[in-house]
Order: C-alpha cells, then structure tokens, then sequence
C-alpha cells in the first residue's frame, strides 16, 4: 500500500525565495548599519522573524490538509443457502416478503465492529443470500467509499445505503456519554420512512453486536394482533433512574406509564412492524417527547428513554439470550463484565468499551476474544492517523 504524504513543491519554492529574500535584507542591513548594540539586535530580530515566516507559512500549508484515515479489511469467505432455502432472485429481494430485511447504522468510528457484525450474521444463517442488509449512514458521509468497502469484503452481500439527514431533526439533545449523541444512534426512529414501503417488517441490529446463532429465529419472533415491535426486557432494572426527577416530580409527563407494566429494554435488538409504525406515526410519538425533552430535561441516555415513554410495557419481550448486552461495561467506565446465567445467541458491547478499542489498546476482556475472531480488520497495511 501506497503512503499518503503531504507535497507542496509550489509551496516549498515559495517558501525558499521568502528565504532568499530575507538572507538579502537581513545581509544589506547588517553590512551599512553600524556595528552599535542595538543594530545588532535588529539584525537578530529581522532573522528571527524570517524563521518565523517560514514556520507560519508551513503550519498553514499544513492545517489545510484533512488526513484520510481509511480501514482495510480482509475479504470474507461466501456462504451458502442451505437446501431447504426459498430461492429469491436479486432483482425482487429488495421488496420479497421472503427475504430477512436487516437494518444496521454504519459510520466510521464504528465501521469495524459493522464489519464483524455482517460475518457473525451470515456465518451463522442457514439462508445467508436470502438477507437483505439496509445500511443507514451520515448523508455527509462518503457513499462511495463505504459502499467500496462492504463490497470487497462481502462481494456476493445484497445491499443498500440509506443517507440520514440529521440536519432535518433538530431535536436531538445532549446526554452523559457524547458517543450516544451521535445522530446515527436516532436514524433507528426513521426506519419507516428512510426504508422503502415494501417493506413491512425488518430486524434492527447495532454494530457492537455478534450473532453467534441464526438470525432466522430472532427475526420470525411472532408480534401478535397489535404490538409493533420486540426485544428483551429487563423488569429487575431500576427503570426511574432512566429519567430525571425532573420527569417524575411532574405528574403530567410521569403519568404516561400509568396502567403499564413498565419495564426496560435494549433498542439495540428490536424487531418492528413497520406497516404498525407508520399507521401509528410512532415516528411523531418519539419526536414529542424529544422536543420535551429540549424545553426541560427529563432524561440523559440519548435515544433510549424516549422508546420506553412510548413502548415500555407494550412490547413483546424476547428472550435474554437474543440480546446479552452490557458487555461494553457501563457509560463511563467501560469495565470487563460476564455475561448473564444462560444461553447465549447475540453477544453485545453496549456501554462505553468497545471490544476493537480494547484489543487495540492491549487491554482487552475476556470476552472479547470471542469478538475478535469475527474482525476483519487487516492489520497487515499501515494507517495514517
């Protein structure tokens, strides 16, 4: 692999005729002045201002140029349809009620852990062609390149960019950790409109995650008459300490979880109805209480709080060991945690360690060993920083 290097021969020659320059008048200056002691210090002066010039000019030259930090990963092996598998020609997977519609967000601090995700999933399906990815990303981000990079590691995966335009979505708010301020973590509310009608129901996954059984399973969990979406709930938490007193002192807003059995859950596996999302404008029910949110401050974990105002209580609950989160530790530390008494089919980073930076770092859990056999990171090229 090539290196980039920063090259400015225009800006060099500019650079030595300054020097040049300066070498001339700081010479005519000190060969006719007289050799007094405050002459001298001009001459020192007229040097160290030429030497000066110089370095201004050079760190300009240099706060102009972006570095590219670019990841390469390794090309993964194809899989394969089992037997049993419906056949669905590519042309019609994009809207086939047969196919597992799979949404992801995808971006460039978390690109690597998307990249392990995708294999853990198709590794593990028995009808891998049958899945059809949708990747929401930044629409300031570079379409291209991303759409470069999925394709060189999986060159037979069917998939789709969905831009997000955070800018139309004035209502995101600060929260204790800035990771979860990212507007990708919101784009999960938009899922409805940013995907296509076609599609009636898909399965959100986060990028911290592997899968470590088949995706099938968790995306047939059935949601019954009129719930809109599923994932593992965890009654035991203390579900006050996700909002503010503020919050709860108000008895117009704490209200809302009257008559409901209110428990927590991880947004980070969800399975939604999307023909349910749109009947209900579910997308509007979550942007009220965004907008709350920015009048008085009644929550701090980003995107989550404002699902459990909407469907705590009314969801259907998965089984735990579709979603073993907290593996990332908790939002400031980080810590190594074990994983819940139980079976386990998706393993999940959420919390501020993430398994990349911690084998990086050389200062990795346990459990990121399991993690770290799915990366495709190629760590045989250098990066520029």
């Amino acid at each position: 692999m090539r290196r980039n290097h920063l090259s400015y021969p225009n800006s060099l020659f500019f650079t030595f005729n300054i020097n040049r320059l300066f070498r001339y008048r700081v010479n005519i200056v000190c060969i006719y002045i007289d050799s007094v002691l405050m002459m001298k210090v001009i001459c020192t002066m007229a040097h160290l201002l030429h030497r000066l010039v110089i370095f201004t000019i050079l760190i300009t030259m240099a706060a102009t140029v972006t570095p590219i930090t670019h990841q390469h990963f390794k090309e993964a092996s194809k899989f394969y349809n089992s037997p049993a598998c419906l056949s669905i020609s590519e042309p019609y997977i994009l809207c086939s009620h047969q196919a597992l519609h799979l949404a992801m967000t995808i971006d460039k601090a978390y690109i690597r852990g998307s990249m392990a995700a995708i294999l853990s999933v198709l590794q593990h399906s028995s009808c891998p062609h049958n899945i059809a990815f949708h990747f929401l990303i930044s629409a300031t981000a570079n379409a291209s390149l991303l759409r470069a990079t999925i394709s060189s590691s999986f060159p037979y995966l069917y998939f789709r960019l969905y831009p997000f335009d955070h800018s139309s979505v004035p209502l995101i708010s600060t929260s204790i950790r800035s990771a979860l301020d990212c507007p990708l973590n919101y784009a999960r509310i938009y899922l409805a409109s940013l995907l296509p009608s076609c599609i009636h129901r898909v399965l959100y996954l986060d990028s911290d995650l592997i899968l470590v059984d088949d995706v099938a399973e968790l995306a047939a969990i059935q949601l019954g008459d009129n719930s809109v979406l599923a994932a593992t709930e965890y009654c035991s938490a203390n579900f006050v300490s996700y909002f503010t007193p503020t919050f709860w002192s108000n008895p117009c807003l704490s209200l809302t979880f009257a008559n409901r059995k209110a428990c927590y859950f991880n947004t980070g596996v969800m399975v939604m109805d999307l023909d349910r999302w749109r009947e209900g404008d579910y997308t509007r029910k979550i942007e009220e209480w965004m907008e709350i949110q920015k009048r008085m401050r009644i929550y701090e974990l980003g995107s989550l709080p404002p699902f459990l105002l909407v469907f705590a209580g009314n969801i259907v609950p998965v089984d735990h060991r579709w979603n073993q989160h907290g593996l990332g530790g908790d939002n400031f530390d980080g810590l190594c945690r074990d994983l819940h008494p139980g079976p386990v089919s998706v393993l999940h980073w959420s919390g501020k360690g993430k398994p990349w930076a911690r084998l990086d770092a050389k200062t990795p859990c346990l459990l990121d060993a399991l993690w770290a056999s799915y990366d495709l990171m190629d760590t045989s090229f250098a990066f520029d920083s």
